[in-house]
């Protein structure tokens, strides 16, 4: 990127920001197959354009999080699921703690990443423990599930200023919450990666690329036009490479 002010990578204009991996409930239980995704220096130079030029939102943290079948505790009980979800909090905040962060949402990534140590995170199946990577029984209900995420909000928003959001896609969302109830999004801010592509030919406009049919898809019932419909990660993601990473955009007139 040069110094600053910084340019985007490979698209050029103003460096935008930078989001990064925080921490995930594997590293804080010392499983192999951890692992931490961050770059201190690309935290340094987000944060240098924004209190510098007065461009981009800075840096922003997810974290990669474990559902209940991951859950040391692991009891089939919502209750014990909510608890899960707070650990899981605490622990986001204690690794921010050392880091700069400037975006006021923190995401909670859900994904069935197919690797290590659980290849669902725990959110449809129950392990033999954390870290064994051999499943115990299978199945794992919506409701249990949404548990986790409602008790690391409430955690969240009772021990710092920062609000939630999450980090999916339309396909994996219902493939762990359902279509019901436990499926709704009310008042968490989404990060979507569908659809995505390996190209940088085409940039966004609004929530589609220019000139093509791709657009932005969002989940739990939120919609483009919703205001907690904040960023989308429409180039690299989910698999694919564009061989130099992935390519996001923000709302900034949404963010709270």
């Amino acid at each position: 990127m040069g110094g600053a002010p910084y340019n985007e990578p490979v698209l050029g204009g103003s460096y935008g920001g930078y989001v990064g991996m925080a921490g995930s409930w594997a590293v804080s239980l010392s499983c192999k197959g951890g692992f931490i995704a961050w770059s201190s220096a690309n935290s340094a130079a987000a944060n240098a354009e924004r209190a510098g030029y007065h461009t981009g939102i800075g840096t922003g943290v997810y974290w990669f999080m474990g559902g209940p079948g991951v859950d040391p505790h692991y009891n089939g009980t919502a209750a014990e699921a909510s608890a899960w979800g707070k650990q899981q909090a605490e622990w986001t905040l204690s690794d921010m703690s050392h880091l700069a962060v400037t975006y006021p949402v923190v995401f909670m990534d859900v994904e069935l990443p197919g690797i290590a140590p659980a290849t669902d995170n725990g959110w449809n199946s129950v392990y033999t423990s954390p870290c064994s990577g051999q499943v115990r029984s299978a199945g794992v209900s919506p409701a249990v599930n949404r548990a986790v995420l409602d008790g690391y909000a409430a955690y969240l928003t009772g021990h710092s200023s920062y609000k939630v959001g999450v980090y999916s896609s339309p396909s994996v969302w219902t493939a762990i919450f359902g279509t019901g109830a436990s499926s709704v999004v009310a008042d968490y801010y989404e990060w979507t990666y569908a659809t995505f592509t390996s190209s940088l030919s085409r940039v966004p406009a609004g929530w589609c690329l220019t000139g093509t049919s791709t657009c932005a898809q969002f989940f739990g019932g939120i919609t483009q036009s919703s205001p907690y419909a904040v960023m989308w990660q429409w180039s690299g993601g989910g698999g694919s490479s564009n061989g130099y990473g992935d390519f996001d955009q923000i709302d900034v007139s949404r963010t709270p």
